[in-house]
């Protein structure tokens, strides 16, 4: 009976596993091909391992626990599938991401029930690193990073009497200029080695308090030695050379400085262990031991729950939301633009434009349906460049960006990033988000925002909650980005660039009207 209870079960499980795998399809793909093969986050290919050899060590006592199917499991699997909608419909991964891993924890308590669930919850809770953070979460805090290991690769060196400066993320040595780019934040050690703490506590049979010390230790842990890692380089720049911050001699100092960290880890739970001796107590009388042993007895003999209903609805549910995915998809609308941005006129009351493209790696990486660059001047000599990106649907992976990340990405240091209001030629007013920027001595104003299917948007966060909304009631997600921006020049206020961008927004907006579809 329990064989046959058994293989009911894993075919069960085999028809749910089918309908996950057409729904997540397109998920999954871009996880395996896309996500994960960036640097900062490709130590995800590990993760699947080291959760399938936690749960293998867990097969004797998940043995000695007996299968209770619960229905409480649903309340999870439908809480996955309203996220999956949220990630769905806004073109967020991420959310898809989450959204999977609690229906798998939710098929797990509904077949085998919460006392299997508690003894393999561990290894569950792992799935969810390997996840790579939404792009501008993950911009964010590369900068972030950015910045404080160039303020301690500075601090290192002038501690041991060398010459250096930082501006923003570069850092002068004097003889040369050192770019603390993306690929030196450390992001790339920060979250592999908490991974690594995180497992290595599970092992660590100590309290809870030991256990927190060390895995929280991992986060200034990586931002320091990486810190040290960029200060040795530019020490070893002027004796080695160019080479020393590329190639083979890069790489192989990362992998020195994550050995380096694991050994401080190890210490650190050397340490703990020898100052604060772990003692453990018995609190329990042999007699109550005596007794749930017993009770385990009596569990192990009880025949299993069937599971033919819990089945039953939840493959309803995800037929249901398979076909919904499917139908959803193929309604969305490709919503063309008025006129071609090409033709955008390159002389506008007393402007007068050149165009400017974009490179073909950046148009791929960008998947977006029209464009124009246009550099603007007036009879002053002063500049503006503009910039549109059309979409004629957004999905997920093909997508509005802020241009934030883009700056930052450039070396550009922000630093004002709020809201302005512009009063247009219709004395109606709009919302732009504005940024003032500063690079190596130059400073710039950049006025940008969403143009959402007839609404000015100036924040990523509601393109993506209008993006949802639509993609239900109109069926649509075109849109676009609209970026303008000014240098201020040399013995100008800001109040003039801003000024400036005002007055060309006022006399660009009707134009650029006619364009975009509402």
């Amino acid at each position: 009976m329990l064989k046959r209870e058994k293989i009911y079960n894993s075919l069960y499980l085999g028809i749910i596993g089918l309908l996950i795998i057409a729904t997540y399809y397109s998920t999954l793909w871009w996880l395996i091909f896309v996500d994960l093969t960036r640097e900062d986050y490709n130590y995800g290919y590990i993760i699947p391992f080291i959760v399938c050899y936690l749960l293998w060590e867990k097969k004797d006592i998940l043995k000695s626990v007996p299968s209770i199917p619960s229905w409480k499991g649903i309340i999870l699997i439908i809480s996955g599938i309203i996220i999956f909608w949220l990630g769905e419909l806004a073109g967020e991964f991420y959310s898809q991401y989450i959204s999977l891993w609690i229906i798998i924890v939710g098929l797990v308590w509904c077949f085998v029930g919460w006392s299997k669930l508690k003894k393999i919850i561990f290894p569950l809770m792992i799935i969810p690193l390997m996840f790579p953070l939404p792009q501008f979460i993950n911009n964010r805090l590369t900068l972030k990073l950015k910045l404080i290991s160039s303020k301690l690769s500075v601090l290192f060196l002038q501690f041991l009497d060398i010459p250096a400066y930082r501006e923003g993320n570069i850092i002068d040595l004097g003889f040369t200029r050192l770019q603390v780019a993306d690929a030196c934040s450390g992001l790339r050690y920060l979250f592999p080695l908490l991974v690594l703490g995180i497992i290595m506590v599970y092992f660590y049979k100590e309290k809870l308090w030991k256990k927190l010390i060390i895995v929280l230790s991992t986060i200034p842990l990586s931002i320091i030695t990486n810190a040290l890692r960029i200060a040795i380089t530019g020490i070893l720049y002027k004796k080695v050379g160019q080479e020393v911050a590329e190639g083979f001699f890069h790489a192989f100092s990362g992998w020195l400085i994550f050995i380096l960290n694991m050994l401080i880890i190890l210490g650190e739970m050397w340490l703990l262990k020898k100052i604060f001796p772990y003692t453990s107590f018995n609190t329990k009388t042999p007699d109550k031991a005596k007794n749930k042993n017993e009770h385990k007895d009596e569990k192990l003999n009880a025949p299993l729950k069937p599971s033919y209903l819990t089945f039953i609805a939840i493959f309803i549910i995800f037929f249901l939301n398979t076909c919904m995915v499917y139908s959803i998809k193929l309604t969305q609308k490709k919503i063309p633009i008025n006129k071609a941005l090409s033709t955008f006129p390159v002389a506008v009351d007393g402007w007068k434009g050149t165009h400017d493209y974009l490179t073909k790696d950046i148009i791929n990486a960008l998947d977006l349906s029209d464009y124009v660059i246009l550099n603007y001047q007036n009879s002053e000599g002063k500049t503006v460049n503009f910039y549109v990106a059309y979409y004629e649907i957004q999905t997920k992976g093909k997508s509005i960006h802020s241009p934030r990340s883009c700056f930052t990405g450039s070396g550009w240091v922000l630093k004002q990033d709020g809201l302005k209001k512009v009063r247009l030629s219709n004395n109606k007013t709009i919302v732009v988000r504005r940024l003032y920027m500063e690079k190596t001595g130059n400073r710039q104003i950049c006025y940008y925002w969403f143009y959402l299917r007839g609404r000015v948007i100036s924040d990523a966060y509601h393109v993506k909650f209008f993006n949802f909304l639509d993609s239900i009631t109109r069926h649509r997600t075109d849109g676009a980005l609209i970026r303008i921006v000014t240098p201020i020049y040399n013995f100008e206020m800001v109040r003039d660039a801003d000024k400036r961008l005002e007055n060309f927004i006022r006399m660009i907006y009707p134009i650029l009207n006619k364009y975009l579809p509402a």
